[in-house]
């Protein structure tokens, strides 16, 4: 995995990581990481992997890109340690982590061997398992103990702290990753990795995350090899195992795999749940005048029940969550089912009298038919429209755009069936508003939702509609907000009681029974809120409704998509 650590600019402190196999750009489009360095130009750089291997290519960008000091021209290969600056955020690239399950191996009893210097758990160990204690090694040596009663203090903030965190985290993964961060900063391992166990018996346990407190030079050094006798005896036994190395033990020949990888002391502790052991944690040391003591282990059996309580409860989360989705699944289906229903019905009615007037070649039939159809099509295509703007949620591209131009269009689009009804339309616009900063497509189709509710709402023949703009140079109950833009489409047709308000913008929740499908306010409001606004309803049953629309207008702060130096703050939440 690709770790990029920022450390200096206006990022200083975050941590990118890129999954292997997965191109990444540095920039600050959309698509690249999440800079905020106004240094950097939209396409800077692009990082590639190539079998194991990352490069990194300038993609002609206005300040470069330099690896190590130097301005790189064509594609550089990164190796651990070295360091990225782009514009005024320096990285350095390391792979202190792996989601690598081969980086994990288990070495039978003839490839490495330790000595258990304690176990802590519920059984005592076999007695074949205990191995005889090799000569003392003077090089190795347990490390002072502290006070109990400040033992004690200091396990209780550990403890506290990983409560803290494990009620927080639901994401299996992310919890898991948590987990190894507090591990490493309270024990300072060299090496550690949490195995979970196989979905079924016959299945080995599988590495689910792999630490290195320095990044590894090379694919071997990323290997880490353990005691395979060591590892099953905590996930059978549930058994926290702390053992040392027997590197001078005369048994073991210089350039075995306990000299090579160079282990004097390590912690195996089980994840457990309600009796149950679900993996294991394991960290290792190779510094000299160095082992790990046996609270130290009573600790990490304690994180390991802990960590095993977390992981069910995020299962149980996640099955409720499940549960939950598809109990929606359902509402949605089923709201959207009646819906579509009534419009193919429509849809079969209008083409039956299209069918009959061309059956009886009377173009004045047909043309009422066809009058059916399109008001049907009309209604199926802004249903499809809602869909997909609820269920995916996209970035606004903002834009300079003259409001009054926007909303003409809106209305001229809604005067159709609004002189069908006989319902007035009525336009009061503010044509000397600057233009304001929106993305206008996301924006036409919230107004086209909100007139075409008006419109809908209205009596026919004595209904009216209007739809006002004004510009607000700066708000009275908030100036640090600075200019607002409001939109207000006012009708009189029979409001809004004040029971349904308070749900009217919720998904599904419509006033119009069969006619309705209850995205189009749901839509207008997601969209406004998108553009950093709100809108507001005002309705008296039997008086009419008000829906405002209000938006940040202030022009100096929307995005040019042109710019290479840098990007202005967003606009202010309203």
């Amino acid at each position: 995995m690709l770790i990029l650590s920022v450390l200096q600019g206006p990022d200083k402190g975050k941590r990118f990581e890129v999954p292997d196999h997965e191109p990444q750009l540095i920039g600050r489009s959309s698509e690249a990481l999440p800079l905020t360095d106004t240094t950097v130009s939209r396409r800077h750089a692009e990082l590639t992997p190539d079998d194991g291997i990352w490069l990194i290519r300038d993609l002609a960008s206005q300040n470069g890109t330099w690896v190590n000091g130097v301005r790189i021209a064509e594609r550089t290969r990164l190796r651990p340690g070295d360091q990225i600056r782009t514009g005024a955020t320096l990285f350095v690239f390391g792979q202190t982590e792996s989601r690598d399950p081969s980086v994990i191996r288990l070495a039978g009893p003839g490839e490495i061997d330790s000595t258990i210097e304690r176990t802590s758990g519920p059984r005592p160990l076999d007695a074949d398992f205990l191995k005889t204690r090799p000569p003392s090694n003077d090089d190795s040596v347990v490390m002072a103990e502290p006070e109990p009663r400040a033992a004690a203090v200091d396990h209780l903030r550990v403890i506290y702290r990983l409560t803290t965190l494990t009620s927080q985290i639901t994401d299996r993964p992310a919890l898991l990753r948590a987990v190894m961060d507090l591990v490493f900063a309270e024990f300072k391992p060299e090496r550690g990795f949490i195995l979970l166990d196989g979905p079924s018996d016959d299945q080995q346990p599988r590495p689910a995350v792999v630490k290195y407190r320095n990044a590894p030079e090379n694919v071997e050094d990323a290997k880490i090899k353990v005691s395979k006798t060591i590892v099953q005896h905590v996930m059978k036994r549930g058994e926290g195992i702390l053992s040392s190395s027997a590197m001078h033990d005369p048994r073991f020949a210089s350039g075995d795999s306990v000299q090579q990888m160079n282990i004097r002391s390590a912690i195996c502790s089980p994840i457990t749940s309600r009796g149950k052991t679900l993996g294991a944690i394991y960290i290792d040391s190779t510094l000299a005048n160095y082992t790990f003591t046996a609270e130290q282990l009573d600790l990490m059996n304690a994180i390991g029940q802990h960590t095993g309580l977390a992981l069910a409860n995020a299962d149980l989360y996640a099955q409720k969550l499940q549960t939950e989705r598809l109990a929606a699944i359902g509402e949605t289906v089923a709201s959207l089912s009646h819906s579509i229903k009534n419009i193919l019905q429509g849809l079969r009615g209008g083409g039956d009298v299209v069918e009959l007037g061309l059956k009886k070649d009377d173009l004045k039939v047909a043309k009422g038919g066809w009058g059916i159809l399109k008001r049907n099509l009309d209604r199926i295509m802004g249903l499809t429209l809602n869909m997909l703007a609820f269920s995916r949620q996209r970035k606004p591209e903002f834009e300079l755009t003259h409001l009054a131009n926007l909303v003409a269009e809106c209305v001229q689009l809604v005067e159709g069936e609004a002189r069908t009804r006989g319902v007035a339309v009525i336009t009061d616009l503010d044509v000397e508003m600057p233009p304001i900063p929106l993305d206008p497509s996301l924006m036409h189709q919230a107004l086209m939702n909100l007139l075409a509710n008006a419109v809908e709402a209205v009596p026919p023949q004595t209904g009216a509609v209007t739809i006002r703009t004004r510009y607000v140079p700066r708000s009275l109950d908030r100036p640090h907000i600075g200019p607002i833009a409001e939109i207000a489409v006012i009708d009189n047709g029979p409001g809004i009681p004040k029971a349904k308000q308070a749900w009217v913008f919720e998904p599904f929740n419509t006033t119009k029974g069969l006619k309705g499908t209850g995205l189009g306010l749901a839509v207008a409001k997601r969209i406004t809120e998108e553009h950093n606004g709100r809108v507001e309803i005002h309705s008296v049953e039997g008086k009419g409704a008000t829906f405002r629309v209000l938006l940040p207008a202030d022009a100096t702060r929307t995005i040019d998509p042109s710019e290479t130096a840098g990007e202005k703050d967003s606009p202010p939440v309203i």
